[in-house]
């Protein structure tokens, strides 16, 4: 069968889904994969691992041209036409609407669509009230189109069940996007005390706790590393890098930049740290724990997914960089029962977040598991 994947991010479809789209291909399946970046940019580096990438111009994730969006649409749908392909799998918001649409226009007859999480729109109370509206109306027609929707946490899936966006029967349960243990190996902790943060530098990734909470830390230890490795955005949360530059020239924190390979710095790290407001289940919490670290994040919708409070680390509440801060110091008074900790989120990591688990059940749903091998 020919499969394609569309997202509205190509760095994301590239490294969150490598893992699943393999397993297609294992099966036997064709792969495409599509995102609205550049050919001359990704081309290449799909077709090292036999897939076949397609370019879907108009697509802005963060975007709210509506013209852009219309482009965008009929951009998936012309390659949607071209391709042919018998199943799409869709994630991201605009890329589940306009491509369940565009795919059920064409008569793909497999329409699948992944729940990441609800994102900024969804879980901020404040004036983009009208987009929200907008945007379940939107998702509620797309969900329709589907045959089934797959869901990284139980808030998300009752949120969306709860408020009639879904029927009951089309939703099928993961554990996120699962995470590949044989790239990501356990690492003894050698430094300490290195607190480390990965991901997007936005508001809704708890960046300014944080921040706040580092300078709590830094306080009573002042030998304590905190570390943020990641990308400024434009997402509506985005923060500028001048919102960090003070902390940066104080000793506070360090910035290491963006990087295509998380695994040397969570091998450095003593503490993985994600004080998010909210995540479909965050994958880079499951990459530090399959290297063995205890992690510090918020008792949050698909944070709290991957968190046994007190054991393998602490879900602290949203928004609240004193009680950030202080598991921070804890951590740093119980070196012990810190390593103890990583070694629960290896545990836990390998129960629950494989990813050939993962993968199995999305490709058993897609009726694609044909050599019984992910």
């Amino acid at each position: 069968m020919k499969v394609m994947i569309l997202s509205s991010y190509a760095p994301t479809l590239f490294y969150f889904r490598e893992d699943m789209m393999k397993a297609m291909i294992n099966n036997g399946h064709e792969v495409i994969a599509a995102a609205p970046e550049p050919v001359e940019e990704w081309g290449h580096k799909f077709k090292e691992r036999n897939i076949k990438y397609v370019s879907i111009q108009g697509i802005e994730r963060t975007g709210t041209n509506p013209i852009k969006d219309i482009n965008g649409f009929f951009s998936i749908l012309k390659q949607i036409k071209k391709e042919k392909p018998d199943k799409v799998f869709a994630y991201q918001a605009k890329t589940i609407i306009y491509g369940c649409i565009a795919a059920k226009l064409v008569g793909v007859k497999g329409i699948f669509a992944l729940m990441g999480g609800l994102g900024s729109v969804f879980r901020n109370n404040d004036r983009r009230s009208i987009a929200r509206d907008i945007l379940k109306t939107e998702y509620k027609f797309a969900f329709n189109l589907c045959d089934n929707v797959f869901f990284q946490n139980k808030d998300d899936c009752n949120e969306m069940k709860n408020t009639g966006l879904i029927q009951n029967e089309k939703i099928v349960m993961i554990n996120g996007s699962g995470v590949n243990l044989e790239k990501f190996k356990d690492k003894p902790i050698t430094q300490f005390p290195v607190f480390l943060f990965v991901g997007r530098i936005i508001r809704d990734k708890g960046i300014i706790e944080y921040l706040e909470a580092a300078k709590i830390v830094k306080n009573k230890y002042p030998e304590a590393r905190i570390q943020i490795v990641g990308y400024f955005d434009t997402n509506p949360t985005a923060i500028k890098k001048e919102e960090i530059s003070e902390y940066i020239n104080q000793g506070i924190i360090e910035y290491l930049g963006p990087t295509d390979d998380v695994r040397p710095f969570l091998e450095k790290s003593t503490v993985y740290v994600l004080p998010s407001y909210h995540e479909g289940t965050p994958k880079s919490v499951l990459e530090a724990m399959a290297i063995g670290r205890p992690i510090i994040t918020t008792d949050a919708p698909g944070c709290r997914e991957t968190v046994v409070d007190g054991i393998n680390g602490f879900l602290v509440p949203v928004k609240n960089a004193n009680k950030l801060a202080e598991k921070m110091i804890w951590m740093i008074e119980h070196r012990e029962d810190a390593e103890i900790m990583g070694q629960e989120s290896l545990r836990i990591c390998k129960e629950k977040f494989d990813v050939n688990k993962v993968n199995e059940v999305i490709l058993k749903t897609m009726n694609l598991l044909l050599k019984g091998k992910v």
